[in-house]
């Protein structure tokens, strides 16, 4: 169904996304190479991690940026150029924010972790009903720990949010996904969602620091969260 999306279909999207996020575009800098230009400057993880968000909210995520990616998205799976530009984008910031707090990118436990963070502030209902002892944020070794079951049931659970968001019965219009990063159709994504998933990142990924200045939105609402 060409105007339909299913669990299988949004886990291979974002499996290819993360693949292009992490390895690499031609023209486009890596989620590494990101974390590492804000790295340079010296600051704090959290405040590198706020900038970087507030740099996807500004510079990053116009119309005109949406549309150059859209000529190198080229997906092997049915889904629009913007769907495709978008799901790389905030993959990106994320995976950005999980390497300054220590992470490697190239773990598949990792990257369950990244895919949860799309879910906002729902990750954490999502880590504790697969089993996962988040307490207040992710360390290392709890990563490290999770088993194989555990990820395949986050990772289903993701998918499953993003369908039934939009959808109750399992396959959705791919027209309605669009609210699920904001406005593309107008050309922008939405500012809100992608400050709660750059922040929802930044509170798994990286330690506090009292000496940090905290940037957080006064919306709690963003339109994958409930």
């Amino acid at each position: 169904m060409k105007n339909s999306l299913t669990i299988a279909t949004i886990q291979q999207a974002l499996d290819w996304a993360y693949d292009k996020a992490v390895n690499g575009v031609k023209g486009l800098d890596t989620a590494q190479e990101i974390a590492e230009s804000y790295m340079k400057e010296g600051n704090s993880p959290i405040n590198n991690a706020n900038s970087l968000i507030r740099w996807q909210n500004s510079k990053a995520i116009t119309s005109g940026f949406i549309t150059g990616l859209g000529g190198v998205m080229v997906m092997p799976v049915a889904l629009p150029a913007n769907i495709t530009s978008v799901l790389y984008i905030q993959l990106r910031m994320i995976a950005a924010i999980a390497y300054m707090g220590g992470y490697d990118l190239k773990d598949d436990k990792v990257r369950t972790i990244v895919y949860a963070c799309l879910c906002g502030s729902a990750v954490s209902d999502i880590l504790k009903r697969a089993g996962v002892d988040v307490g207040k944020k992710l360390t290392l070794s709890t990563i490290k720990n999770m088993s194989g079951a555990i990820i395949t049931k986050i990772n289903q659970a993701v998918g499953f949010r993003l369908l039934t968001k939009f959808g109750s019965k399992g396959v959705i219009n791919l027209g309605k996904l669009v609210p699920v990063v904001g406005g593309v159709i107008g050309g922008t994504l939405d500012g809100v969602t992608t400050n709660i998933i750059g922040n929802t990142a930044r509170n798994q990924f990286l330690k506090d620091d009292d000496n940090t200045e905290r940037y957080e939105t006064k919306n709690n609402s963003a339109c994958i969260d409930d």
